[in-house]
């Protein structure tokens, strides 16, 4: 199959665009598109597990705790022991963690909508539900 029919290309190609524009976007802020991932899905389920986060943020678990770590040293994020499971720890964004996340994504979202204004609503299903049928295809288990 010549390079030019394979859809892998494509994607990457636009995954690494998208990567481009979202770095170039929350830079001012201080934060990698990793950290800001983190910091987005930290915002929306505060007390997560660091195991949980790396799930919601397709990392590994090693690639998460860097991360938190990072995250931790900037004084972004604070972890907590959990009330009732001691080797669990919470981790909750701090005032400047939020303040930080803040004006990254407000440059981020940006970017998504520049790339979603480019579609129908329509449109924007349907390359969703054609995403989405990729992404079966791939993590299918096959003999």
């Amino acid at each position: 199959m010549p390079a030019s029919e394979r859809l892998g290309s494509d994607i990457k190609r636009v995954e690494q665009e998208l990567m481009t524009a979202k770095t170039a976007a929350v830079k001012p802020s201080g934060l990698t598109v990793p950290q800001y991932a983190a910091l987005l899905m930290l915002g929306e389920n505060p007390g997560i597990s660091a195991a949980a986060l790396a799930r919601l943020c397709l990392v590994t678990p090693q690639t998460m705790t860097t991360i938190l770590q990072n995250l931790v040293a900037l004084g972004l994020i604070e972890r907590t022991p959990h009330p009732w499971h001691r080797n669990v720890l919470e981790t909750q964004l701090t005032e400047k963690g939020q303040a930080a996340f803040d004006q990254a994504d407000e440059r981020a979202a940006a970017v998504e909508r520049r790339l979603a204004a480019e579609f129908t609503d329509e449109e924007r299903k349907l390359l969703r539900s054609l995403l989405g049928r990729c992404s079966k295809v791939l993590t299918e288990q096959h003999p």
